[in-house]
Protein backbone atom coordinates (compact mmCIF):
# COMPACT_ATOMS: atom_id res chain seq x y z
CA UNK A 1 0.00 0.00 0.00
CA UNK A 2 3.08 2.56 0.86
CA UNK A 3 3.90 2.08 -3.09
CA UNK A 4 0.54 3.55 -4.20
CA UNK A 5 -0.66 5.94 -1.36
CA UNK A 6 -0.75 9.65 -2.85
CA UNK A 7 1.54 12.48 -1.14
CA UNK A 8 -1.01 14.60 -0.70
CA UNK A 9 -4.55 14.53 0.56
CA UNK A 10 -5.71 16.28 -2.63
CA UNK A 11 -4.47 13.93 -5.08
CA UNK A 12 -6.31 11.23 -2.98
CA UNK A 13 -9.51 12.52 -2.98
CA UNK A 14 -9.24 12.98 -7.21
CA UNK A 15 -7.73 9.51 -8.32
CA UNK A 16 -10.75 7.17 -7.69
CA UNK A 17 -8.57 4.25 -8.52
CA UNK A 18 -5.93 4.89 -6.25
CA UNK A 19 -8.25 6.27 -3.29
CA UNK A 20 -10.07 2.91 -3.69
CA UNK A 21 -6.99 0.56 -3.78
CA UNK A 22 -6.18 2.28 -0.88
CA UNK A 23 -9.56 1.69 0.91
CA UNK A 24 -9.62 -1.56 -0.19
CA UNK A 25 -5.76 -1.54 0.97
CA UNK A 26 -6.98 -0.95 4.37
CA UNK A 27 -9.70 -3.06 5.07
CA UNK A 28 -7.49 -6.35 4.14
CA UNK A 29 -4.89 -5.31 6.73
CA UNK A 30 -7.39 -4.72 9.44
CA UNK A 31 -9.26 -7.72 8.81
CA UNK A 32 -6.24 -9.56 9.08
CA UNK A 33 -5.54 -8.14 12.81
CA UNK A 34 -8.42 -9.24 13.31
CA UNK A 35 -8.50 -12.77 11.86
CA UNK A 36 -4.65 -12.99 13.84
CA UNK A 37 -6.17 -11.87 17.26
CA UNK A 38 -8.92 -14.46 16.76
CA UNK A 39 -6.48 -17.22 16.61
CA UNK A 40 -4.42 -15.92 19.60
CA UNK A 41 -7.61 -15.62 21.55
CA UNK A 42 -7.66 -19.86 20.17
CA UNK A 43 -4.21 -20.27 20.89
CA UNK A 44 -4.11 -19.23 24.24
CA UNK A 45 -7.70 -20.15 25.32
CA UNK A 46 -8.82 -16.80 26.25
CA UNK A 47 -12.77 -16.55 27.05
CA UNK A 48 -14.11 -14.05 25.28
CA UNK A 49 -18.16 -12.43 25.30
CA UNK A 50 -18.36 -10.63 22.72
CA UNK A 51 -16.62 -9.50 19.42
CA UNK A 52 -16.44 -6.17 20.18
CA UNK A 53 -13.95 -6.59 23.20
CA UNK A 54 -11.40 -9.20 20.83
CA UNK A 55 -8.62 -6.20 21.18
CA UNK A 56 -9.88 -5.36 25.19
CA UNK A 57 -9.43 -9.11 25.65
CA UNK A 58 -6.06 -8.88 24.15
CA UNK A 59 -4.77 -6.14 26.19
CA UNK A 60 -6.19 -7.54 29.47
CA UNK A 61 -4.23 -10.35 29.35
CA UNK A 62 -1.26 -8.40 28.76
CA UNK A 63 -0.69 -9.32 24.65
CA UNK A 64 -1.06 -5.19 23.53
CA UNK A 65 -1.61 -2.68 25.29
CA UNK A 66 -4.72 -0.46 26.28
CA UNK A 67 -4.03 2.36 23.84
CA UNK A 68 -3.05 0.05 20.94
CA UNK A 69 -6.29 -1.94 21.81
CA UNK A 70 -8.35 1.45 21.04
CA UNK A 71 -6.40 2.44 18.28
CA UNK A 72 -6.99 -0.82 16.34
CA UNK A 73 -10.64 -0.91 17.65
CA UNK A 74 -11.25 2.22 15.89
CA UNK A 75 -9.16 1.06 12.63
CA UNK A 76 -11.59 -1.90 12.47
CA UNK A 77 -14.77 0.74 13.13
CA UNK A 78 -13.19 2.41 10.06
CA UNK A 79 -12.51 -0.85 8.12
CA UNK A 80 -16.65 -1.90 9.16
CA UNK A 81 -16.91 2.07 7.39
CA UNK A 82 -15.59 0.92 4.58
CA UNK A 83 -16.63 -2.66 3.75
CA UNK A 84 -20.24 -2.02 4.65
CA UNK A 85 -20.85 1.63 3.32
CA UNK A 86 -21.94 2.46 6.56
CA UNK A 87 -23.39 6.37 6.18
CA UNK A 88 -20.34 8.95 4.44
CA UNK A 89 -17.19 8.20 4.81
CA UNK A 90 -14.91 10.62 5.80
CA UNK A 91 -12.06 10.61 2.89
CA UNK A 92 -10.04 13.37 5.10
CA UNK A 93 -10.09 11.01 7.96
CA UNK A 94 -9.38 7.63 5.81
CA UNK A 95 -6.19 8.98 4.26
CA UNK A 96 -5.26 10.51 7.50
CA UNK A 97 -5.21 6.98 8.67
CA UNK A 98 -3.26 5.88 6.29
CA UNK A 99 -0.80 7.88 5.75
CA UNK A 100 0.09 8.33 9.53
CA UNK A 101 -1.41 6.20 11.74
CA UNK A 102 -1.65 2.43 9.75
CA UNK A 103 1.82 1.54 9.46
CA UNK A 104 2.53 2.58 13.26
CA UNK A 105 -0.11 0.51 14.62
CA UNK A 106 0.19 -2.22 12.75
CA UNK A 107 4.02 -2.94 13.06
CA UNK A 108 3.15 -2.00 17.03
CA UNK A 109 1.00 -4.76 16.69
CA UNK A 110 2.98 -7.12 15.28
CA UNK A 111 5.60 -6.57 17.62
CA UNK A 112 3.84 -7.38 20.50
CA UNK A 113 2.16 -10.69 18.81
CA UNK A 114 5.70 -11.80 18.09
CA UNK A 115 6.46 -11.54 21.76
CA UNK A 116 3.67 -14.38 22.14
CA UNK A 117 4.37 -16.96 19.66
Amino acid sequence: MKEIIPTNFELYKTDLKTKAACERYFEKIIGTIIDISYQIIKYKNIKTQKREKLFIDLANNNFISKELAVKIMDAKGMRNVLAHEYGNIDDELVFYSITKELEKDVNEYLKAIRKIL
